[in-house]
């Protein structure tokens, strides 16, 4: 029996080693982003911080990879949710959004926060910056209706 047990162990060894040459290509990261949300909107300070700690790994190009997105199969999963967060809703690519999309966003944001289903219970996990405090959540909440009003629609 622990013949077997050893045998397994090497074989999802060499497995691990194996998948370690397909980790799959990041999400390019770009410091200079004219589009960006704080360019355009009135973004206080407390409400940027959240946005920086809770959102914008995920939901813009400013992502910030953690050592660990470099080994499979791990990066798969932080690729294909950068890549999903970035094509649902981009604060770096804010200004490229219509003002019909701007505010579905904006409600989108209210729903997600409010259900809290963002951000993802898998990055708080690892991100403990990330887990939003009650009053944070009102804050941004407050925020994102505030800023509603502003469209134009």
């Amino acid at each position: 029996m622990k013949k077997w047990i050893k045998r397994i162990a090497y074989f999802l060894l060499l497995g691990l080693i194996i998948i370690q040459f397909f980790p799959g290509e990041k999400p390019a990261v770009s410091a200079d982003n004219p589009g960006d949300i704080h360019n355009e909107v009135l973004v206080n300070p407390e409400v940027s911080g959240i946005l920086k700690a809770a959102c914008y790994d995920c939901h813009s190009n400013e992502t910030n990879y953690p050592w660990y997105a470099s080994v499979a199969p791990v990066s798969w999963l932080v690729i294909h949710d950068t890549n999903e967060g970035r094509d649902e809703l981009n604060f770096s690519e804010w200004a490229t959004y219509s003002a019909k999309r701007k505010h579905h966003k904006l409600e989108e944001v209210i729903e997600m926060v409010e259900e809290g289903e963002m951000p993802l219970a898998v990055y708080n996990i690892t991100h403990p910056e990330g887990r939003l405090t009650d009053a944070q959540i009102e804050a941004l909440i407050s925020w994102a209706k505030a800023r509603m009003e502003e469209i134009t629609l």
